[in-house]
């Protein structure tokens, strides 16, 4: 039974930090792409930042470039997402989401229509 299940949300002021983690079960990340997509209330869900496992290739929207950290624990079978310099738009529903790769040189996209697995997202907000 495959599990994402998200943590780290909170409530931060702007300027502030947080680390979401998403713990996988089921299924080893390695071989999987791993993305980091965020929901507003009455907006389309965004891919924020997705991690390829080879080459070990991050990827970030352009609204979280320099804030942002994705990183994957291969022995913890996780990934996280440091978040730093929060800004009030960055509030939204956290999801991590999960794809095997067809073969090792298909591109991890941005795209939450192209995962499979989803975690039940956690909470960021900042004020």
């Amino acid at each position: 039974h495959v599990q994402l299940v998200e943590s780290g949300g909170g409530s931060v002021q702007a300027g502030g930090s947080l680390r979401l983690s998403c713990v996988v079960s089921g299924y080893t990340i390695s071989s999987k792409c791993m993305g980091w997509f965020r929901q507003a209330p009455g907006k389309e869900r965004e891919g924020v930042a997705t991690f390829d496992p080879v080459g070990m290739v991050p990827y970030y929207v352009d609204s979280v470039k320099g804030r942002c950290t994705v990183s994957q624990d291969v022995a913890k079978n996780s990934m996280s997402l440091q978040m730093n310099s929060l800004k009030p738009e960055d509030s939204a529903m956290y999801y991590c989401a999960a794809k095997a790769k067809r073969f090792s040189w298909t591109p991890c996209s941005a795209v939450a229509e192209w995962y499979g697995d989803w975690g039940q997202g956690t909470q960021v907000t900042v004020s």
